[in-house]
């Protein structure tokens, strides 16, 4: 039977505190079986993507103690960067590598964000193929707001968080809201545009 091998992605909301990115990096490696593939800072957004893969076990695992130690590290509520969040960990999506279907990729991604909700109390909005309805597939549309909207969102019926709180309380407000799906290898770049480039648009 063929090996089964998910990636997982995580962004978090800090690109600039080097002690704080790798001590939440470093969580990953203590699961066995989980390879840390890459830790991608970034100052103007003030965001860091962590790169990790193994079975899909040890990977959830490995998720959800890097949630629970950016949980413990980042306090949202004095963020700021020029790349939409809503949370500690913002998102967190699960891909499939090998021997393992999207469907299946995305009951991890719903049992992941079923513990983290549960045991950790950060509101969870599931999307791409892990979404339970038709308008979360859309990362954007789960973040609409961003962090400052939302006390305002989690009051909404129809953004009631999938899993863990739907108030605003002292730990949401630290911890913000977090977006878990599953969804294919995604390629992200960004291009930084001259003022004189605008003007001539």
């Amino acid at each position: 039977m063929q090996r089964q091998l998910i990636e997982c992605v995580p962004n978090i909301s800090e690109g600039r505190d080097r002690v704080k990115i790798d001590a939440i990096a470093a969580v990953v490696e203590t699961v066995e079986g989980v390879r840390l593939l890459d830790v991608d800072p970034g100052k103007a957004t003030n965001r860091t993507v962590i790169t990790f893969v193994g079975e899909p076990g040890p990977v959830c695992e490995a998720a959800f103690r890097l949630i629970k130690k950016a949980q413990e590290l980042i306090d949202m509520r004095g963020h700021k960067g020029e790349h939409p969040r809503f949370g500690a960990t913002d998102v967190c999506p699960l891909v499939p590598i090998s021997g393992i279907s999207m469907e299946e990729t995305a009951k991890h991604a719903r049992t992941l964000a079923e513990r983290v909700g549960k045991e950790l109390s950060i509101p969870i909005y599931c999307y791409e193929a892990a979404a339970n309805e038709e308008k979360r597939k859309n990362l954007a549309n789960n973040r609409s707001g961003e962090y400052e909207g939302l006390p305002k969102k989690l009051k909404d019926a129809a953004w009631r968080p999938d899993f863990g709180p739907a108030e605003f309380n002292d730990s949401v407000a630290r911890s913000g809201a977090t977006a878990i799906g599953a969804r294919n290898f995604l390629v992200a770049y960004n291009v930084n545009l001259s003022r004189s480039c605008i003007a001539q648009r």
